[in-house]
């Protein structure tokens, strides 16, 4: 069987510094905080090109502390698009704020700059890109607009470690940039954790705070926060896994091309890339017009496949209560149901590529 993603395969290539890392924490009992946290925050910064990062608990928590930071709550609008995990607009409504959807591009799939104008409101307060499947948003585009607005800009990298817009890595380039490190990501954790970065290190210690009870000093409470805090275990993990991730990013961009190269069946869309872009490829995701026929003939053949997403976010029963009527956003409803995911990790090796690519292009039924 080719898994969709095979996290085994990753563990072996560096279980010894895994284990080594791991020793080290619990020799020095820094469980909460510590120096595994406080080098993969300066590590991971500079990764990103920003000034500053804090270590959170995961990658909801990292979007809701960030508009927390920013002072973002009830009776504020914040922007983003329904084509992505409920993560995106539920860090939104537990602020108090409320999600306004906009539609995707559909050769992209991704944000469309152009329908934010109309989107923004007095109340809107920001703007939430989503660098979906890893490929970064059109942030300059984005960013034109909501500076004319005065509305900030928070970056969901959490499928986009290392991608780059025009030379510059996402994280660096909004207000803020959010992360998560869910095991399977392209730096993933051994549980649950998350990031915030950003130039602003005022905004970066903002958020610290709020994420650590609302406290800076141990029993001095500034406000009311919450308990959302990366662990030093993880922090150490992460500190071994990122010193390897912009070859497994590499690896994921030749996997990526293969398929590009290959998938030539005129019916089926593959994904297109925009030319200023540099995608890590998080995840490969085609289109095909009869996906659950096309999924079942895969797995026949012992490749799995996922999708991402198949019900989008004002469809949801969660936010029923929007009334928001099918046909709002049509791009995204349209490729809500034709998309299909490809197995695509580094460890990929090219005898199954080239396995899923024959049953691919043997066995799909897909709409023009």
């Amino acid at each position: 069987m080719i898994q969709l993603v095979d996290l085994n395969a990753q563990y072996n290539t560096i279980s010894d510094e895994i284990t080594a890392a791991i020793q080290s924490v619990i020799k020095s009992s820094a469980f909460i905080g510590g120096t595994a946290v406080r080098d993969f925050e300066k590590e991971f910064a500079a990764y990103c090109d920003a000034k500053a990062c804090v270590g959170v608990g995961n990658g909801t928590d990292a979007i809701y502390l960030t508009l927390r930071a920013l002072g973002i709550g009830p009776g504020d609008e914040v922007i983003t698009v329904a084509h992505t995990f409920i993560a995106t607009s539920e860090a939104i409504s537990m602020t108090g704020a409320r999600p306004v959807f906009v539609d995707i591009k559909e050769e992209t799939m991704l944000m469309d700059p152009r329908l934010l104008e109309t989107a923004i409101t007095p109340r809107t307060k920001a703007i939430i890109p989503v660098h979906l499947y890893g490929q970064p948003c059109e942030m300059d585009a984005i960013m034109e607009v909501a500076e004319r607005h005065g509305v900030k800009v928070i970056e969901d990298a959490a499928q986009a470690h290392g991608a780059k817009w025009r030379g510059r890595r996402v994280g660096s380039i909004g207000d803020a940039a959010c992360f998560s490190f869910y095991p399977g990501k392209n730096l993933g954790a051994f549980g649950d954790a998350g990031a915030v970065v950003s130039n602003d290190e005022d905004l970066i210690e903002r958020v610290r705070m709020f994420a650590n009870h609302g406290r800076l000093e141990k029993y001095t409470h500034k406000m009311e926060g919450v308990n959302s805090r990366l662990d030093g275990l993880q922090a150490a993990i992460l500190r071994v896994k990122l010193r390897h991730l912009d070859e497994w990013n590499e690896s994921r961009r030749q996997h990526a091309d293969f398929y590009l190269d290959s998938l030539t069946n005129a019916d089926m869309r593959p994904p297109r890339i925009h030319p200023d872009a540099v995608p890590v490829w998080h995840l490969f995701v085609v289109r095909v017009a009869d996906r659950e026929t096309f999924q079942n003939r895969l797995k026949h053949e012992g490749i799995a496949t996922g999708i991402h997403y198949p019900v989008p976010l004002h469809l949801q029963p969660a936010y029923e209560q929007a009334n928001i009527p099918q046909g709002t956003l049509p791009v995204t409803e349209k490729v809500a149901a034709e998309v299909v995911s490809l197995p695509m990790y580094p460890e990929l090796t090219t005898e199954q590529l080239e396995t899923i690519v024959n049953a691919v292009m043997s066995e799909a039924h897909v709409a023009a």
